[in-house]
């Protein structure tokens, strides 16, 4: 397989990453769908190309959005946690015991999850507002909102993983094809 094959694949799902992190900005209500379908389109990379090219087209991408996308938030939630999750996701398969394996990743996003909440008060400015409508429950709502979020995570985690494998079952020979210019 050829660098410039590489290069060129690698490249291409790179710049439409970036173009779907750009389209969150236009789109207000995207901010966390953005980030999650740009990471999706690491996929192929990672499959074709390995978790090198995965990590290189996820800091490209990253690198890129700093300059040019406008939702400030949307890129923290891409390189924090959608971003590298798609590249990194095979690296939890060495692990068998299923529970362990989701304890992990569950640790991984809680930390995301936390970081970017702090970073988006501290770092972007952007004030938590404390939701008058839920009354004395009003202190609780970040770990409300941390909780519906793992379970969120839990939906997009199987989702990939279907993800993974229509990848695997409808374009893999493809992908393959196309890289060896064939």
């Amino acid at each position: 397989m050829k660098q410039s094959s590489k290069m060129a694949f690698t490249g291409v799902l790179c710049a439409l990453s970036l173009v779907i992190m750009f389209l969150g900005g236009i789109i207000p209500s995207a901010t966390i769908a953005m980030p999650a379908l740009a990471g999706c389109l690491l996929i192929p990379i990672v499959a074709e190309l390995g978790v090198k090219w995965g990590v290189a087209g996820f800091a490209a991408v990253s690198i890129l959005s700093f300059l040019i996308v406008t939702d400030k938030e949307a890129l923290l939630i891409y390189i924090l946690f959608f971003g590298y999750y798609p590249v990194v996701y095979g690296l939890f398969d060495k692990f068998k015991n299923e529970a362990l394996k989701m304890v992990l990743k569950l640790l991984i996003f809680n930390a995301a999850a936390v970081s970017e909440f702090f970073l988006t008060i501290y770092l972007l400015g952007i004030p938590f507002e404390t939701i008058e409508g839920l009354g004395v429950f009003a202190p609780f709502a970040p770990f409300i909102l941390l909780l519906l979020a793992n379970l969120v995570f839990v939906i997009y985690d199987k989702a990939l993983k279907g993800l993974i494998v229509i990848y695997f079952q409808k374009f893999h020979k493809q992908a393959l094809r196309l890289l060896k210019g064939k």
